[in-house]
C-alpha cells in the first residue's frame, strides 16, 4: 500500500479578501496590514478597524486542523502561553482560515545560555501536563516529520513542504537504511499517548525576561508517547538560531532536563524511543532537503543516535 503525495500549495488571500473575512467573522474589517509571512500557511498580522491586532492564518484544508485547534484552545484555557483563538476554521481564498490574538512577540531565548536546555524542556513538560487527555482528542495523523508509523509500505510519508515523492529519490544512499531501522524500532509501541507539540524549535517559541511568552505553530500539535515528543524536541530544540540543530550532547542535555521537569526518569524503552523519534525527524529533514544543500545529519551522528535508540 502506498500514500499519494500532493503539492502543499499555500492558499493566498489579498488584503481585500482578508478584510471581508475579518468583517464577517470578527465583526470588523481590516484597517492595516502589519506583516505577512508564508510557509505551510499564509500568516497575516492585521489591525482591525476597531483597534484589535490579530493574526489570520490561511492554509489548505487538512483533516487534522480541527483537532489541532481543539488542543490549542484547551491549552490557552489552561493558562499555557499561547495566542487565544478568536475564530474557528472558515473558508478563505480556496483554503481555510482562522484568527488568533496577536501577542507581544517577545524574543528567541538563546540556546547557548547555561540554563536553556532546562527552560526549553520545562516548557514542553508544562505543555504535556496541561494538555487535554489524549483520549479526548479526535484521532489525527501527526506531521510527517514525526509520522514514522504512517500506514504505507513505502519508507517515507508524503512531505509537508516540497513537491516530490521522497521514495523516488535514492539519495543520500545511507539515510534510507537509517530510517528503516528507526521505523522498525518505533513500530508497535504500546507506551501511553499524550498530547504535545511536534515542532519544538526555538523559532516557534518566544520569551520575555527569561520567561515563556508565547508558543506558536499549533497546526503541529500531535498525540504521541511522551518519550517520542521529548525525543523529537531534543533533536531540534535549537533550530532557528545561530546554533543550528543540536548535537548529541545538546540533545542529551535536553532529555535529561525534560525528565527532571516531568518529575520522573524514563524507562530504558522510553530513552531508546526518545532517541529513535528524534532521529526520524532529523533523517526526514535530510531526505527532504539534501538537494538544497542541507547537511543537518552526518553518518557518524546518525550511527550514534541509532546506538542510543537501541537499533
Amino acid at each position: 500500500m502506498g500514500l499519494s503525495w500532493v503539492s502543499m500549495a499555500v492558499p493566498t488571500a489579498d488584503a481585500a479578501a482578508i478584510s471581508d473575512w475579518c468583517a464577517e467573522h470578527l465583526g470588523s474589517p481590516l484597517s492595516e496590514t502589519l506583516f505577512v509571512t508564508s510557509h505551510l500557511s499564509q500568516v497575516v498580522g492585521v489591525r482591525l478597524a476597531d483597534g484589535r491586532d490579530v493574526v489570520v492564518k490561511v492554509r489548505a484544508w487538512r483533516p487534522e486542523l480541527g483537532s489541532c485547534a481543539d488542543i490549542h484552545e484547551s491549552l490557552w484555557a489552561a493558562g499555557f502561553p499561547c495566542p487565544r483563538l478568536l475564530t474557528g476554521l472558515n473558508p478563505l481564498a480556496g483554503g481555510f482560515a482562522s484568527a488568533e490574538e496577536l501577542m507581544d512577540a517577545g524574543e528567541i531565548l538563546a540556546p547557548s545560555a547555561d540554563d536553556a536546555p532546562a527552560q526549553y524542556a520545562a516548557l514542553l513538560a508544562d505543555l504535556v501536563r496541561l494538555a487535554p487527555p489524549a483520549d479526548t482528542i479526535e484521532p489525527f495523523p501527526p506531521p510527517p516529520w514525526v509520522h514514522w508509523n504512517h500506514p504505507s509500505d513505502d519508507l517515507w510519508p508524503p512531505p509537508d513542504d516540497v513537491d516530490t515523492d521522497l521514495n523516488a529519490d535514492a539519495e543520500p544512499a545511507w539515510i534510507d537504511p537509517v530510517a528503516r531501522s528507526v521505523r522498525a524500532r518505533l513500530a508497535g509501541l504500546t507506551l501511553p499517548l499524550v498530547v504535545g507539540h511536534a515542532d519544538w524549535e526555538a523559532r516557534n517559541l518566544r520569551w520575555r525576561d527569561g520567561r515563556p511568552a508565547a508558543v506558536h505553530d499549533w497546526d503541529s500539535a500531535a498525540v504521541l508517547p511522551e518519550a517520542a515528543l521529548a525525543g523529537h524536541a531534543a533533536a531540534v530544540w535549537t533550530a532557528g538560531t545561530e546554533e543550528g540543530e543540536p548535537d548529541i550532547d545538546r540533545s542529551a542535555a535536553f532529555l535529561d532536563a525534560y525528565q527532571r521537569a516531568a518529575g520522573r526518569a524514563f524507562s530504558t524503552e522510553e530513552v531508546e524511543v526518545s532517541w529513535a523519534a528524534g532521529l526520524w525527524t532529523r533523517a526526514f529533514n535530510l531526505k527532504k532537503w539534501h538537494r538544497d544543500g542541507y547537511a543537518g545529519l552526518s553518518p557518524a551522528e546518525a550511527a550514534e543516535r541509532l546506538r542510543r535508540a537501541g537499533c
